[in-house]
């Protein structure tokens, strides 16, 4: 712990002549080495911890500033060592400002009351009216917010999560607030019951008023100019600035908020990417994106969703208020002016195209199209499957994480075909055949949940389900066998049984973590018992999760090849396996070929609309290779989609002289 020590006759005598004043200097302790000459025109008051100041700060263009306190108000206030804190307007009040920091031009930097500094807030989100609150805190992962806003069927559960998290707010309450070590901030106005975290750059935001900024050295968060921001928490490597307005909000761990943007009543986790536009009561999961001034995400979950311009949905009926809510599961996109009458619910990796108004529910149909004509919704079933821009999307969030804290809050799994998205891709198949049987083979429209779905769409989203089943099926198998002793049939049955039985059933998709239903539940009760006390046990809970995902998948598929193939494993031989990695390889082919053919739609005499200006054929052509990279095949996500196909056909080989 470090030592202080009362100021000497000469030192007080010498901040004195440097315009220092202090009702009582006894209250005014230093470190054995602080020396006075860096403490000029300050007015202390309360009890002053003084360290020491020898750092020198180089500024932007070269400037340097020696460390110390200049033109400044303290009370109760601890500095640390090697601080610059330089024209304070008002007065800096109940903090203790870590070593490093900068601190320059700001009105007020006050803590006051016990305050738990954005902890315990409560977040009114998916439904403004409340019923779904989530209390936000320094630890929230997307998977706890989810529990709580969304397993209200539990009331027992809600009290204790709430009480998880009164014990945590309580913990951190206090009447001091913490500005870490080398942070700047700098041309602020107000900061009121504010923790920041180490590193963190605050430059010339507004007012930030009962928060937590939890920054780091590994992951500093930014705020920037025109910032407001109440009853909020920003995570680590977030960036928040060009006056974003935030009420009552939490910013996960590397989310960029910019270009005016506001949000109340909202949360956000990681690397979700707000500009222009609004939120209200949203829930915007992991990787949920919006850019376009006049997109409005309301009273929604999202996550892994990009934001058409004019996006809109509404949360009302205009009957007992804003009491509707809406839920896009993972990679749903909108497209440009594009609406939704809540309650809706999407189907995950879905296409929204036009005005929805009868509360469309196409969970069940994941990989779809909703394409409105005159008032009414069409479903293209399974159609994204051999989408170019979802393999886009699926393969681009991994390489745009920006989470550079080691530890995660959220434990996110990316894959586009998993239980999660496969045991929806069943219940398509049953939901076509028995439309189908209903209303004949050839019937030219089949009506599904106030939707319509054409003849020939029927029909080809049962093969785009079936491929993508048997595509994900195939992958499980053969990682489960790949470097395993397949060479008698006895020893291909022992490689094949599933290591624990939790997997089986219900999959959910929890804000990013796709895991067993029967897991969360085991989580739940462990709450509602005590037998989870804490946000820390809680995390490492998830976390464990996530750790075993493919020990959980492989449960599930072990059980799904049996029902689809309609084999037992337990008696299951070489020659069966190596027909179903032949089946295999074909979806994977077949549908890595439909992809490269959607590919080349970005490459037709249409898409070169525009290219070559002012000149003839020859000038559009190579205007057109130089801006998209080159020819069709010289495109390195076609040649991407190639290498694929011939990996795969090359391990289905090796694969079937392994189980000959």
């Amino acid at each position: 712990m470090k030592t202080y020590i009362k100021l000497t006759a000469t030192q007080i005598a010498a901040l004195e002549a440097q315009s220092c004043r202090c009702d009582n200097w006894e209250d005014v302790t230093v470190d054995p080495g602080f020396n006075p000459k860096y403490v000029r025109n300050v007015n202390f008051s309360g009890q002053i911890r003084l360290g020491v100041f020898n750092k020198i700060f180089t500024l932007a263009g070269g400037i340097q500033k020696h460390s110390g306190i200049y033109f400044a108000t303290l009370h109760n206030v601890v500095v640390g060592d090697d601080c610059m804190i330089e024209h304070i307007g008002n007065y800096i009040a109940n903090y203790v400002i870590g070593s490093g920091s900068y601190i320059e031009n700001v009105t007020d930097l006050i803590t006051y009351g016990e305050t738990s500094f954005g902890n315990g807030t409560c977040v009114n989100v998916l439904n403004e009216t409340g019923g779904r609150e989530v209390y936000i805190h320094d630890n929230l992962s997307s998977h706890e917010a989810y529990i709580m806003a969304l397993y209200r069927h539990q009331p027992a559960l809600t009290e204790s999560i709430k009480a998880i998290v009164d014990r945590y707010t309580e913990s951190v309450t206090s009447t001091f607030g913490v500005i870490g070590e080398n942070v700047e901030i700098m041309d602020a106005m107000h900061i009121v019951n504010v923790k920041v975290g180490d590193c963190a750059r605050i430059k010339g935001v507004s007012r930030l008023r009962n928060g937590s900024i939890i920054s780091c050295s590994e992951a500093p968060v930014s705020i920037g100019v025109n910032v407001i921001a109440d009853d909020f928490i920003i995570e680590s490597g977030s960036e928040i600035t060009d006056g974003v307005i935030l009420t009552r909000c939490f910013v996960g761990q590397a989310c960029v908020l910019g270009h005016a943007y506001s949000a109340s009543d909202s949360l956000f986790f990681s690397n979700c990417q707000g500009e222009n536009g609004e939120a209200c009561a949203l829930f915007a999961g992991p990787y949920t994106v919006t850019h376009h001034k006049s997109t409005l995400l309301i009273a929604g979950l999202f996550s892994f969703m990009n934001a058409g311009s004019g996006s809109n949905q509404s949360n009302h009926m205009y009957k007992l208020g804003p009491i509707h809510q809406g839920i896009l599961e993972r990679g749903a996109k909108t497209s440009s002016d594009s609406y939704i009458l809540w309650p809706a619910k999407i189907g995950a990796f879905s296409l929204v195209m036009g005005r929805h108004v009868n509360n469309a529910d196409t969970t069940d149909l994941p990989f779809s199209y909703l394409i409105e004509q005159q008032g009414v919704t069409y479903i293209i079933p399974g159609v994204n499957l051999k989408s170019v821009g979802t393999i886009r999307d699926v393969r681009k969030w991994p390489e745009r994480d920006r989470r550079r804290d080691p530890h995660r809050l959220d434990h996110i799994n990316f894959n586009h075909l998993s239980p999660f998205t496969v045991q929806k891709m069943f219940a398509g198949i049953d939901i076509l055949e028995r439309l189908k049987e209903a209303s004949g083979h050839r019937a030219d429209n089949y009506g599904y949940k106030k939707a319509i779905i054409r003849n020939a769409a029927l029909f080809k989203g049962i093969r785009y389900y079936q491929t993508g089943i048997v595509k994900f099926l195939g992958n499980s198998l053969i990682s489960k066998i790949q470097n395993a002793d397949i060479s008698t049939d006895a020893a291909l049955r022992e490689a094949l049984r599933p290591d624990t039985a939790i997997g089986s059933g219900q999959w959910v998709d929890i804000a990013g973590l796709i895991t067993p239903s029967s897991a969360i539940e085991s989580i739940c009760n462990d709450m509602i018992s005590g037998a989870i006390r804490d946000t820390e046990t809680l995390s490492d809970r998830f976390k464990e999760l996530f750790d075993n995902y493919y020990s959980y998948e492989w449960t599930w598929a072990y059980e799904a090849i049996e029902k689809y193939w309609d084999i037992d494993l337990t008696k299951v031989t070489r020659a069966d396996v190596a027909e179903i990695v032949k089946q295999w390889k074909n979806a994977v082919v077949s549908l890595d070929k439909l992809i490269y053919e959607d590919a080349s739609k970005e490459f037709t005499l249409t898409s070169m609309t525009g290219f070559g200006v002012d000149g003839d054929k020859s000038r559009r052509d190579e205007d057109f290779n130089a801006v998209r990279g080159g020819a069709f095949d010289e495109n390195p996500f076609v040649k991407d989609v190639l290498d694929h196909i011939a990996r795969k056909s090359d391990l289905a080989e090796k694969m079937l002289t392994k189980l000959k």
